[in-house]
């Protein structure tokens, strides 16, 4: 199975997909792989999450996650949908624990030290930082990254495509998380497949 790091490296840019119909699922995660996305987390925030990573799923190249997994019964409906990997906006014993026990690569929320000081105990060193921007942006990140050589993140909430390279100057972010890429409503694949390639494309400012 892919350790974190292998999916946060897949692209620069990891999708925050809310998608509201199942029926939107294949096409979008069709046009995301064909711009060179491949990594797609379906946030189980709509009642359609669980059929959208099923569809999701199916497509080849997509490598689907579950985010917004907020305890083990989330946990165990993704696993059981097809979802290759876990995140979370927090980080919790009930949801680590049983993700680190399942051996589903795991991202779990991060917004300060004492936050990833409990990650590191649990064997840890892959986090979002989330909420990105509201959590103090930029420079909060590299203060707070500034103990922990070892880890690696990727910060989510807040960050745009004009933003974007300026999060990936940091040394240890891996990639960012951003929900720019797909607007609400019927997919348009021409301009989910323009915007994937664009992401794909960024680089560290």
């Amino acid at each position: 199975m892919a350790h974190i790091a292998d999916i946060m490296t897949l692209a620069p840019v990891i999708p925050v997909l809310i998608i509201e119909d199942a029926a939107y699922a294949r096409p979008i995660a069709e046009a995301l792989v064909a711009g060179g996305i491949r990594a797609l987390e379906v946030t189980l925030r709509t009642p359609a999450a669980l059929d959208v990573i099923r569809e999701m799923a199916k497509v080849e190249g997509a490598v689907v996650g579950a985010g917004t997994v907020l305890n083990e019964k989330q946990l165990t409906a993704a696993i059981d949908a097809g979802a290759k990997f876990i995140v979370s906006p927090g980080l919790t014993d009930g949801v680590a624990r049983p993700v680190i026990a399942s051996g589903t690569p795991f991202l779990p929320g991060t917004a300060n030290a004492s936050d990833i000081m409990r990650g590191l105990d649990l064997g840890l060193d892959h986090f979002k930082f989330f909420p990105a921007e509201a959590s103090g942006g930029i420079k909060a990140l590299k203060a707070i990254a500034a103990p922990f050589a070892q880890c690696r993140f990727c910060p989510t909430g807040g960050v745009t495509v004009d933003s974007a390279p300026n999060w990936l100057a940091i040394p240890q972010v891996l990639c960012v998380g951003g929900s720019w890429l797909i607007p609400a409503g019927a997919p348009d694949t021409a301009k989910i497949t323009a915007a994937a390639r664009a992401a794909a494309a960024v680089k560290a400012g």
